[in-house]
């Protein structure tokens, strides 16, 4: 159960402080306005928030096992981009929750009505694209070829499993730096899943 407890422990403790991102300002999470953040949002935003930053968290804990497990700069420059993206909009998504007075961390009986999802039991794992700790467990036991493959095909899962979660906050929300948040999720992690499977085909 390690990673499910990292995963809670690192989304608990992200800070509330919107961090400035670096490279090109198309590649920046969009913050909104520090007038606007307390207002003009609604359930569907703060659950958008609520589960995107512990789905982010896992990808981040999945690309930081790369380094050290494949020898593939292919799949270690894909990871290096999905730390660069991800970390900063936890950052984001962390700081309109605390603006708007909301945990972090979701009601797990509040998580199963999230309008436009299947979430079964409420439980992290069942949101879409998350991976059990049984396959963060084999993911961590691979090395060299076959961890790139389980890794990338994993990924694409919890991409997948990412966009969908950002188009019901493209159809739900009210928040428009959430909806444009989710807007530039869906179209960054549908390019990232192009290149993975040509990853995979090659």
């Amino acid at each position: 159960m390690r990673y499910k407890l990292a995963i809670a422990a690192a989304t608990l403790g992200a800070s509330a402080l919107l961090a400035g991102c670096g490279g090109d300002d198309s590649q920046s999470p969009p913050t909104g306005s520090s007038s606007s953040q307390s207002s003009a949002f609604n359930s569907a935003d703060v659950e958008f928030a609520q589960q995107m930053i512990p789905h982010h968290r896992q990808a981040v804990m999945m690309a930081d096992l790369v380094e050290s497990h494949t020898f593939d700069e292919r799949v270690k420059s894909l990871a290096t981009d999905i730390e660069a993206a991800q970390g900063p909009e936890i950052k984001v998504m962390t700081g309109w929750l605390e603006d708007w007075g909301e945990p972090v961390t979701p009601d797990m009986e509040d998580m199963e009505g999230m309008e436009g999802m299947d979430h079964g039991s409420g439980d992290m794992d069942s949101m879409p694209g998350m991976m059990s700790d049984q396959q963060m467990s084999r993911l961590e036991g691979l090395a060299g070829p076959k961890f790139d493959r389980a890794f990338l095909t994993m990924m694409i899962a919890h991409h997948r499993g990412a966009i969908e979660m950002a188009q019901a906050e493209q159809q739900n929300g009210k928040f428009a730096a959430a909806i444009d948040l989710a807007d530039q999720i869906a179209k960054s992690q549908s390019q990232e899943i192009q290149t993975m499977k040509s990853i995979l085909g090659s």
